[in-house]
């Protein structure tokens, strides 16, 4: 429970400063945005498009599909898939990477329950009760409850996104460069701390991800950095290549690596009838409100927020029930709210993605590339500036959630027949694909050695236990923060104080200085291991 208690006091001192900001500015915190609704009526005739339509269906599709496949998971599908995305229109591309997203978070739960193999990392918790159920022949009113409590989750995460995202964006635009670089070291900073694992190897891959960005052309004085003489790393190494590498190559070698027996061993559980009883239902409301409420906490900071969720979601309910032993022995409450943190923590994670154009995690990294490859700039300008983008994606997402309602309780049989493809069969196609898609992003071969290289590191990287998220999130972030760093010194003519005088930007370095010093303590360390070695046992 440390880590559930750090979150929710990143989260509030966030709340806080952005509430005194609007106090000193004279702004009203004005949470209601009186045009939403003539806003949300054009969010949705452009995403009841048949263009847009067919993509969100696309998006949900693989995202379920992947959610059902162990081992790949949303980080490295979004990845090989953004060279496809170059030829399409920012609307649909964008949409359908999110479909893929939350998709993945519906998805892992099918197998979770049916086989206890959990498709996508979020999932590991809902194998405890799940599969339980599974076996006691009621798999049907847990994949039932799962996608019910799914649905709720995601519809509540897009009205929050819909209602938050307004007044945070007119927020945003009375930041300068000074807060920019402020939110962006507590984002990485935050990061480190509810990362799992080593506390040093996290902040080592955020070094090294910082590093890598600082290949390139200098912006200011055009020279050079890093380059080595070789020509096409002037302009920098590719997002793409690094993405690909880290989460595509990587996770299929590791993957490889498995016995193939432990994919197929599993028996699947025979469904007999998706309808859960009034008891089922009665005991599934509780843990399904409160899951969301941890989800929507956790979407906003950085980090694992879907496996963190899931994970304080499950403790919670276990705390909470009056009898805990039944927990770990087919407990409904034990499906209904972790799959409900873990997807309206899916849901959330994109509010400071479209308002602040903060990546928290991997797949937002993801997102940020490929806006800019679609030569939108992240960051609260798109509400303004694109309008049809910013409400067609929020009126996806709600339209999405109910795809996958339909996607996952009819198809349930076609997603098991995909758990008996061969992984030395599904691998060599994927990788064939990365590579095609590498080669065709400026149509040089020194992109597919890039990938394979970052996939070599990858590789050794999860060897060493370095979790490539960090990494990622620092290259992606790496640049910005230089960037806004020099303005900042430019514009107060080398005085760094002007980073503690800005009450916003003093703020985020002392929350920042704060969690670092909270993680430090022998004590609260000594807590967040126990609970992340709880959670591996899982």
């Amino acid at each position: 429970m440390k880590k559930t208690i750090l979150g929710f006091t990143a989260a509030l001192a966030l709340l806080a400063t952005s509430f005194a900001f609007a106090q000193a500015t004279g702004k009203p915190a004005d949470f209601v945005d009186p045009g939403l609704f003539k806003n949300l009526i054009l969010g949705f005739s452009v995403a009841l498009s048949w263009t847009n339509l067919w993509y969100c269906f696309i998006g949900c599709f693989l995202g379920t599909l992947i959610g059902v496949l162990p081992g790949i998971g949303p980080v490295a599908t979004i990845a090989m898939l953004l060279p496809i995305t170059f030829n399409l229109p920012p609307i649909p591309a964008l949409i359908m990477l999110a479909g893929i997203y939350y998709g993945a978070s519906y998805g892992g739960s099918t197998t979770a329950i049916l086989v206890n193999l959990p498709g996508e990392s979020s999932s590991v918790v809902t194998c405890i009760d799940g599969y339980k159920m599974g076996q006691q022949g009621r798999a049907g009113p847990a994949l039932a409850i799962a996608a019910l409590g799914s649905f709720f989750a995601g519809t509540v995460g897009t009205i929050l996104i819909a209602l938050f995202g307004p007044p945070l964006a007119e927020l945003a635009f009375e930041f300068g460069a000074a807060e920019y670089f402020s939110m962006m070291v507590l984002g990485l900073v935050a990061a480190v701390v509810l990362a799992s694992g080593s506390l040093i190897k996290a902040i080592a891959m955020i070094l090294v991800g910082l590093l890598l960005g600082l290949v390139g052309t200098d912006v200011n004085s055009g020279i050079a950095r890093y380059s080595f003489g070789i020509s096409e790393l002037s302009d920098g190494i590719g997002f793409v290549s690094v993405a690909m590498g880290m989460f595509g190559f990587a996770e299929i070698v590791g993957n490889l690596e498995a016995k193939e027996a432990d994919r197929t061993g599993a028996t699947i559980s025979e469904v007999k009838s998706l309808m859960p009883t009034a008891e089922d239902i009665k005991m599934s409301i509780g843990p399904i409100i409160r899951g969301t409420a941890i989800g929507t906490i956790f979407g906003i900071l950085p980090g694992s927020h879907t496996v963190i969720a899931a994970f304080s979601s499950y403790t919670l309910e276990k705390k909470l029930a009056k009898d805990p032993s039944r927990f770990g022995k087919g407990a409904i409450e034990g499906v209904a709210g972790p799959e409900s943190a873990n997807n309206a923590a899916a849901q959330t994670c994109f509010i400071p993605l479209l308002t602040l154009g903060i990546p928290t995690g991997a797949v937002m990294a993801l997102m940020v590339g490929a806006m800019t490859i679609q030569g939108i700039a992240p960051g609260p300008q798109v509400m303004t500036q694109k309008p049809d983008l910013f409400w067609g994606m929020i009126a996806s997402m709600w339209i999405g959630n109910g795809m996958l309602v339909l996607l996952n309780l009819p198809l349930i049989s076609i997603w098991v027949m995909f758990l008996k493809i061969p992984y030395r069969i599904l691998f060599p196609g994927i990788c064939l694909f990365c590579s095609i898609g590498a080669y065709s992003l400026n149509n040089s071969a020194m992109e597919v050695y890039l990938a394979a290289t970052f996939g070599v590191f990858g590789y050794f990287a999860s060897k060493w236990g370095c979790e490539p998220a960090p990494l990622l999130l620092g290259f992606v972030l790496g640049p910005l923060m230089e960037e806004n760093l020099r303005r900042a010194m430019l514009i107060s003519r080398g005085d760094p104080s002007v980073f503690f005088t800005r009450p916003i930007s003093c703020g985020m370095l002392i929350v920042a200085g704060a969690l670092l010093i909270m993680i430090i303590s022998p004590q609260i360390k000594k807590k967040r291991d126990e609970v992340l070695i709880e959670g591996d046992g899982l």
